[in-house]
């Protein structure tokens, strides 16, 4: 006899209300354990809600509790609980039921279950049972329409829900319609309704636009950057500065050099179709006469606020600059030079070479300044990622 009842298995037979309708509905405790309690609770909630599909599993339950009973297999204990949630759903839910299975669990130490829903719930419940008890069965009961009508319930509850709560959805869900709502009643107050067509366009169709394009986005990055502003060091403003007054300068050097060759070629009678074909040198050398200055002084005054900046960083391109700056000056010179030869071959070619020369003795004299003033001036400046040749001292 001890043998076989060693041997017994003890199966229950388990209904969840994961939405705790029991309570909510027929105020009735969970959980419940044995067969007179589910038969008075299942009444009870139809009574209360005929249509609860809840106590349409209570009572499945219940049956087969019976039908295993009646079944007189010496080997099987058999038990019946049910036990429920709450109207909140979710964790609250989920940490309720697992509560209430611990205790129909120590008072009957089931090794199976048999689980009986109302098929709403089991993708959430599953999980639960298994982790604690083996289930052997799961038998769904679906009333006729309630699955359906229950998940499309609660399908629509979570969209309204995110409509409502959500920033994002409700200015296109309820905002825009609001506003069109808006004036509409607007225009009726003042009896301008035929208008109405015409405003539903120009409003849909801005709404469009910054959509489309993401000018909202634009604007907001734009307030973020103005709110979050903050001006840069103030060499990196000289030297911005700079090179935009020297943009400016080679530009407007670049128009006068433009307007003078056009000049020239209107006094001489040339027909504009051909005059790059036969009067090119000549149109040249005006244009490098009148834009040459302007073009020099542009390019000086950008590098000069670069060199000012790297003066403040102590870099050593500073000193390279400074001769760029120098050789850049006398290349006015040889621009000069080359123009007056363009213009009037005559003149002859010396001062041109004399101009390239002395050019050639800056640069030379430049490196030679340069290579002694960092030597003298080394602790002065940075180290920097830039390895500079001529600064290098021979080993």
């Amino acid at each position: 006899m001890s043998e076989t009842g060693q041997k017994q298995k003890k199966i229950l037979i388990l209904c969840v209300d994961r939405d705790g309708d029991l309570t909510a509905k027929a105020e009735i405790k969970t959980p419940l354990i044995g067969r007179d309690k589910n038969l008075n609770a299942a009444v009870s909630l139809a009574l209360k809600d005929p249509e609860e599909p809840d106590a349409n599993a209570m009572f499945e339950a219940i049956r087969v509790y019976d039908r295993l009973i009646s079944e007189n297999k010496p080997d099987e204990i058999f038990e019946i609980a049910t036990i429920s949630g709450t109207e909140l759903g979710s964790v609250s839910a989920d940490r309720k039921i697992v509560a209430e299975l611990n205790e129909v669990l120590n008072s009957f130490p089931a090794s199976e279950v048999i689980l009986v829903t109302d098929g709403y719930s089991d993708e959430a419940v599953l999980p639960l049972i298994e982790s604690r008890v083996p289930v052997s069965s799961v038998r769904r009961i679906i009333v006729k329409h309630s699955e359906s009508i229950e998940e499309t319930a609660a399908l629509f509850s979570k969209y309204l829900k995110t409509i409502l709560e959500n920033p994002r959805y409700s200015r296109i869900a309820l905002g825009l319609p609001g506003l069109l709502f808006l004036i509409l009643g607007v225009l009726a107050i003042f009896g301008l309704v035929h208008y109405y067509l015409m405003a539903f366009i120009i409003v849909l169709g801005t709404y469009m636009f910054i959509k489309g394009f993401g000018v909202d986005k634009m604007a907001k990055k734009a307030y973020v950057w103005v709110k979050e502003y903050s001006p840069p060091p103030l060499p990196v403003q000289i030297s911005a500065f700079s090179t935009l007054a020297g943009i400016l300068c080679m530009a407007i050097g670049l128009y006068l050099g433009y307007t003078a060759a056009s000049e020239a070629i209107s006094s001489l009678g040339i027909d504009m179709s051909n005059w790059m074909n036969v009067f090119s040198p000549l149109v040249a050398g005006y244009f490098i006469m009148d834009s040459k200055d302007l073009a020099i002084v542009g390019i000086c005054v950008a590098l000069t606020g670069r060199a000012i900046r790297w003066y403040f960083e102590k870099d050593s391109r500073l000193l390279r600059n400074a001769a760029l700056i120098v050789l850049v000056g006398w290349t006015r010179q040889i621009l000069d030079a080359a123009s007056n030869i363009l213009i009037n071959p005559k003149i002859g070619y010396e001062v041109l070479i004399f101009s390239i020369v002395v050019g050639i003795l800056l640069g030379v004299a430049s490196l030679l300044i340069i290579i002694v003033i960092h030597r003298s001036a080394k602790g002065f400046f940075k180290e920097t990622g830039e390895k500079v040749e001529e600064f290098k001292e021979e080993g």
